[in-house]
């Protein structure tokens, strides 16, 4: 976190600055794309965003560290996280830095706590749940792990409309990310045990777990599954149409970050279909020339937002509430038809 990100979000006290740029390497480490769009963000809301996608990102490590922990060990520091979590959205604080930042974090922007529950609720599922029967059974658990994401985004962003009007596309922007996740690590999801994409979808293509491990563990394609990982795609590009008008709704400084996350995430999609679906192999990549440009425009977006909102003297979302004592002081298309 530099200081001057948080120097603007009035982040004083020199434990919440530590827990903030913990947060905020935690982001640099795991989530490029999230990364480089909150830089686009004006500098006083990057320290929220970070607070939000370092605590997911830690939780997400938790339930992944399969090589090093049983189980049991994994639901046991789940459990002291939620734990941590209760206590630290009481008291606003705890002596895990991760959750003081998020702690700060959801008091400065109001944010639901329930969003918080939620959001544990599906990492536990993890632990345990390595495939999904029906599209609506995959459904309900990124309610908890993905949607709710884009609900804990929308205070830190503002809207210029009700808030409520903005969350159902928020939602389903932050589903449409996650399924893009799904397609890109189909291979390294299924060497972790699980299989997100919905049985009785890959069941319409004459496919199984069985048949996905072979193909694994050959290298060798097979049509069937192309197939299924198509319509995958088409369920996932169904989700950024939902999710496209809401970029509008947006507070307009806040518009060119989510737009370029709703772009690269969308470019992934592109680079998965452009490698003949080939997810069980290799991961699929946006190359550092697409990275380029689409942040060069949003770099644009962006300073163009800002001379608007001083010319007018306006900004859809209220100033974040101060800290208590004493820690206070194609998707690219729609893209470009609705930002």
């Amino acid at each position: 976190m530099t200081d001057r990100e948080l120097d603007a979000a009035g982040v004083v006290d020199p434990r919440l600055r530590q827990a903030y740029t913990q947060c905020r390497r935690l982001n640099a480490r795991h989530g490029k794309t999230y990364f480089l769009a909150a830089r686009l963000l004006p500098v006083a809301r990057r320290p929220a965003v970070h607070a939000l996608y370092g605590f997911a990102r830690w939780a997400d490590d938790i339930v992944d560290t399969l090589d090093t922990t049983t189980t049991a060990e994994r639901a046991n520091a789940l459990l002291r996280l939620q734990q941590e979590l209760e206590q630290g959205l009481r008291h606003g604080d705890s002596t895990e830095p991760v959750v003081r930042a998020l702690a700060d974090t959801a008091h400065r922007y109001a944010i639901d706590h329930q969003h918080f529950s939620d959001f544990m609720t599906a990492m536990r599922a993890d632990l345990d749940v390595t495939d999904y029967a029906t599209y609506a059974d995959l459904r309900t658990y990124t309610y908890g792990s993905a949607e709710v994401i884009g609900l804990q985004m929308l205070p830190v962003l503002g809207t210029v409309v009700p808030r409520q009007e903005a969350a159902p596309h928020a939602a389903a922007l932050g589903v449409a990310f996650q399924l893009t996740n799904f397609l890109r690590d189909v291979g390294e999801d299924l060497d972790r045990g699980r299989v997100y994409l919905p049985a009785d979808l890959l069941a319409a293509h004459d496919v199984d777990r069985h048949l996905l491990r072979w193909s694994r563990d050959t290298g060798r394609p097979d049509r069937r599954i192309t197939a299924a990982l198509r319509d995958f795609e088409q369920l996932t590009r169904a989700l950024y149409r939902e999710a496209a008008p809401g970029l509008a709704m947006l507070d307009p400084v806040s518009r060119p970050c989510i737009r370029a996350a709703f772009v690269l995430y969308g470019a992934i999609l592109d680079a998965v279909a452009r490698d003949g679906y080939r997810s069980l192999h290799r991961r699929a990549v946006v190359t550092g020339r697409r990275r380029a440009v689409v942040a060069a425009d949003g770099l644009a977006r962006m300073t163009a937002a800002r001379l608007r909102a001083r010319a007018t003297g306006s900004t859809a979302v209220p100033a974040p509430t101060a800290s208590p004592q004493p820690h206070s002081e194609s998707p690219s298309q729609a893209a470009e038809r609705t930002a």
